[in-house]
């Protein structure tokens, strides 16, 4: 009765691994290449195939007959569970100063291939570093500029990091989500990756999450309505949207290119630890530029105070001294005992 009992427990632990090992995360890494990446008027290809769906909007002068091309290009990445049209309001607004934006709907987001799967940190840098090589490869004139928001740009930060030859001449990193797993408290660690490694095809919703990620409502209701934004997200994705997170906190030590970084002083997706403690990691080269907005949510670039965040990029891109900081505030920043700024703005160098 023991031998048997004994028996029946090994194969119930037995059965019990087997399946924990079969639902591991999954996720869906770029092919094996065969062909060279290519830009179309619509769409980023890349090596395996993959088409990631671009949208491009032209500057005014360039509409103009015999214009030479753009005076700079900006290629964006979208935010978690967002797509390429994030970027419509602020690059309507850039083509009025010459300047060409190009966004690209990530794998697994809008429709681009496998949408709510993960595609994995290193597949998302190797998408970045072909697409910006594409696009400099067709404006050799012109200086690119790569921008990120949210999950965008922690993809930014780990494939600078990854690719010192990222062909870029500035990047701006708008609210980059580095919440990684060196700022969770424990029991968000172990339960996350317990659900990813049993339950990893459990969608969860975050409208019962009472987190403000934009004071524009209007804006959040339209983005609830899209039927682009994905509103349900598999743990795995989760799972892997917090890897790239530690990728980006590890990346911030080695950031090289000359970056614009911005955060509001009422963000609310990411803890404030979270991003001040990354910010205190930094290089100390003078290379990168804080600036922080009073007003400004996670959502800079569709917040309420929008227009300000997007004519500061404006004038960065064109020319990256056009936001020096003033006298008494050329000093890093000690965030974890900084004032909140009262005007709309406060700017630090690195």
């Amino acid at each position: 009765m023991g031998s048997s009992g004994s028996m029946f427990r090994n194969a119930f632990v037995l059965a019990c691994l087997a399946l924990v090992s079969a639902c591991t995360p999954y996720l869906y890494p770029q092919g094996p290449a065969s062909q060279a990446p290519v830009m179309t008027e619509d769409a980023f290809i890349m090596a395996d195939g993959a088409e990631l769906p671009l949208r491009r909007w032209d500057p005014e002068v360039m509409l103009a007959a015999g214009h030479a091309g753009p005076t700079a290009i900006v290629l964006a990445l979208h935010g978690f569970n967002d797509y390429s049209n994030a970027f419509d309001t602020p690059a309507r607004a850039w083509s009025k100063d010459g300047i060409l934006t190009i966004a690209y709907d990530q794998r697994g987001f809008g429709e681009a291939p496998h949408r709510g799967r993960w595609a994995g940190v290193e597949t998302m840098t190797d998408d970045l570093l072909n697409a910006a090589r594409l696009v400099r490869d067709r404006y050799p004139k012109a200086p690119l500029v790569v921008l990120g928001e949210s999950m965008g740009a922690a993809v930014v930060m780990a494939a600078a990091a990854r690719y010192p030859d990222l062909p870029a001449d500035r990047l701006v990193l708008s609210a980059p989500a580095v919440w990684g797993r060196d700022t969770m408290p424990g029991w968000q660690r172990v339960s996350l990756d317990l659900l990813a490694n049993t339950l990893p095809w459990l969608e969860v919703s975050p409208q019962h999450i009472r987190r403000v990620p934009s004071d524009n409502i209007e804006m959040l209701q339209a983005l609830g309505r899209d039927p682009l934004i994905i509103k349900r997200t598999r743990i795995d994705a989760l799972w892997g949207l917090v890897n790239l997170m530690d990728a980006a906190r590890e990346a911030a030590p080695r950031l090289r290119h000359d970056s614009l970084i911005l955060y509001g002083a009422k963000e609310d997706i990411l803890p404030a630890d979270a991003w001040q403690s990354m910010i205190d990691t930094l290089p100390r080269n003078g290379h990168w530029k804080l600036r922080l907005y009073s007003r400004g949510f996670h959502m800079l670039l569709r917040d309420l105070n929008a227009a300000v965040v997007i004519e500061d990029i404006s004038r960065y891109v064109l020319n990256p001294d056009a936001l020096n900081p003033t006298e008494q505030e050329a000093r890093r920043p000690q965030l974890r005992r900084l004032p909140l700024p009262e005007s709309d703005a406060a700017a630090f160098p690195g």
